[in-house]
């Protein structure tokens, strides 16, 4: 009975994971705008301050006025941890609650989930009931859609925001100068000024190439990590197929998002919330059911 009892004392919290670029920010705002919710960034390179076309952080704009935890508030050169997020996210994660609100942790970074969850000095399993999704973009639709984001990053100015922060002989394995989008752009800056234009361009178009290249090898690490979750772990994982809003375009997009993203997330982290036992293993079972219902006419 005392087990039981336990298991009703839990409080809740919802993961949102997924390779860069499916649109983690983008589904927690809606999930934080239909549930009492705050967000806890889990990106360990937009904990840091600074570089925010680089980092792709969410603008105030997007954030909907729904408030966000670690999100931009480290010193860009310091070497900010694992073990760092965790006592700084168990710390959000403790006042969230308090206020009556749930914490939904989004970002990229699974080796800061992975140590959040699984290290036993932290006993988070046996304090929170977890409900994680996954949020999946098939590989080749992906690959084009983050290769377009860098072209966007270089036209909205990349180039001149990693400038500002150039320093020769820079460390590239500490704080965020460990972004992608940093270290490739050393040997463009390091040109001398009598290298004519022509060469110029040439070297960056190589550049930005490695960025696509190394944006793309990042996507593959992070399918990784989050396989393993579900297939060694045993984390039960809600994945949600976004492939078709990246197919689209427009007002279609939009709605695709609505139909086969937001509703479905939605009806999962709702049913999370309502399960009074243990959330983890219930959960999934009826989420699953509730929300292949849902899906099922719904496919293009």
């Amino acid at each position: 009975m005392g087990s039981m009892s336990t298991q009703f004392l839990k409080n809740k919290v919802v993961f949102i994971m997924g390779a860069t670029g499916t649109g983690k920010s983008r589904l927690s705002i809606d999930l934080a705008t239909n549930f009492p919710a705050e967000i806890i960034n889990s990106d360990k390179i937009q904990m840091y301050r600074g570089l925010d076309i680089v980092t792709n952080k969410i603008t105030n704009l997007e954030r909907q006025r729904v408030p966000h935890h670690l999100l931009g508030e480290f010193d860009p050169d310091s070497d900010f941890t694992a073990r760092d997020f965790c006592y700084h996210a168990l710390e959000a994660i403790e006042k969230i609650i308090r206020s009556g609100r749930i914490p939904i942790i989004v970002g990229g970074s699974n080796s800061f989930i992975e140590a959040l969850v699984e290290d036993p000095d932290f006993k988070f399993k046996s304090q929170y009931d977890c409900c994680f999704i996954w949020l999946d973009v098939s590989l080749p639709v992906l690959h084009s859609f983050v290769s377009k984001r860098v072209d966007q990053m270089v036209d909205a100015g990349i180039v001149d925001e990693v400038r500002k922060l150039f320093i020769p002989g820079a460390d590239y394995t500490r704080g965020i100068r460990r972004a992608i989008g940093v270290p490739e752009m050393d040997k463009y800056f390091r040109l001398k000024p009598e290298i004519d234009n022509e060469t110029k361009e040439m070297l960056l178009g190589v550049v930005i190439e490695e960025i696509k290249v190394n944006t793309r090898i990042l996507v593959h690490t992070q399918l990784t990590k989050i396989r393993r979750f579900r297939d060694e772990l045993g984390w039960p994982l809600y994945r949600i197929d976004a492939t078709c809003v990246f197919e689209k375009g427009g007002d279609e997009a939009n709605h695709a998002w609505e139909e086969f993203v937001a509703k479905p997330s939605l009806a999962v982290v709702n049913e999370f919330l309502e399960e009074k036992k243990n959330g983890v293993v219930a959960a999934k079972t009826i989420s699953s059911a509730f929300v292949n219902q849902h899906l099922e006419g719904l496919k293009v």
